[in-house]
């Protein structure tokens, strides 16, 4: 195993960072005032089923000026990891590369300009990354090491991407990778493990997918069901099957050992708001841990780690 792991059986988003900085990368997550092509009737209305308010973080607020945002999240980083912190500005809620150009960059500016501020991690989706867009995050690479972009993969099954009305299909998260590489961009692919009719190689194939497209970090996430959402009164008129917590880590660690050894797996849980989350109860932050705990028994169990089968 790759001594980046330290004493875990993958490769984890903090090792990463301990592993280039010797030292505590602490994300900041703000949002700011954007939308979604499947929202503003650009490709569809309603957004994708499961989503929730374009998963805003609590406290998290467009209204809130994105400089107050960034500093109370260095000022609480300090305070938990001392001085020598750095950080990483997460921009998480809904599609955030999906405006003017020049309003963007002006944000993207914003929040590079902050002391310890050692990247930005922009959530998008990959119909939503031109050229253009791309050639304002690659100049940053030259001052800033860590410039990361998310495309919401979700799954490689065109039926299910129809379901959950994403708007765009597997060609467009493949093109989107092909424009990023050798930008010095670093690529995150994000998936949803656990589609009520998909199985369990669909899910192996989703990760496939992205793998073979050449990412440098994953998101992997349990689907949950919030109340409010598309899906969520689906799920009150027909309590369809969500995978088990046990059957959740089983298929998260089939899905580690398929993983190359030098993919960041940047997060395998999810956590939704306890008081409109409806299933699964796993998706709480208390159980973060616990999942943690479970894959690392699941794999050394097996006698396995990260990237394991392809070896």
């Amino acid at each position: 195993m790759s001594p980046e792991f330290q004493n875990l059986p993958y490769l984890s988003l903090n090792n990463y960072f301990k592993s280039k900085y010797n030292h505590r990368v602490q994300k900041i997550t703000v949002t700011i005032p954007v939308t979604c092509p499947n929202k503003d009737g650009t490709k569809g209305r309603g957004g994708c089923t499961y989503c929730h308010e374009g998963s805003i973080p609590p406290g998290n607020s467009p209204d809130i000026p994105l400089a107050r945002q960034v500093g109370a999240g260095i000022e609480r980083g300090k305070k938990r990891y001392g001085s020598p912190a750095k950080f990483l500005v997460y921009f998480q809620t809904n599609t955030n590369t999906y405006g003017p150009p020049g309003m963007l960059k002006k944000l993207y500016d914003e929040a590079l300009g902050f002391d310890g501020v050692i990247g930005l991690d922009i959530g998008t989706r990959p119909d939503c990354a031109d050229v253009e867009i791309l050639s304002v995050l690659e100049t940053y690479t030259e001052n800033f090491p860590e410039i990361w972009i998310e495309y919401g993969l979700q799954s490689a099954s065109e039926e299910t991407l129809k379901k959950i009305n994403r708007g765009h299909g597997v060609e467009d998260f493949l093109n989107a990778v092909k424009r990023t590489k050798n930008t010095g961009i670093k690529i995150i692919a994000h998936v949803i493990i656990g589609f009520p009719w998909e199985t369990k190689q669909d899910y192996l194939e989703t990760v496939k997918t992205a793998v073979a497209a050449g990412i440098d970090g994953i998101k992997i996430h349990p689907l949950y069901i919030m109340d409010g959402t598309q899906m969520g009164k689906e799920y009150r008129k027909e309590k369809f099957k969500l995978l088990s917590l046990e059957e959740y880590v089983k298929i998260l660690a089939d899905i580690i050992e398929i993983i190359p050894e030098n993919v960041v797996i940047m997060r395998f849980t999810a956590e939704g708001d306890e008081k409109k989350l409806l299933a699964p109860d796993y998706c709480r932050p208390a159980y973060k841990p616990k999942i943690k705990q479970m894959l690392i028994d699941e794999l050394d169990k097996r006698n396995s780690f990260q990237g394991k089968k392809l070896k």
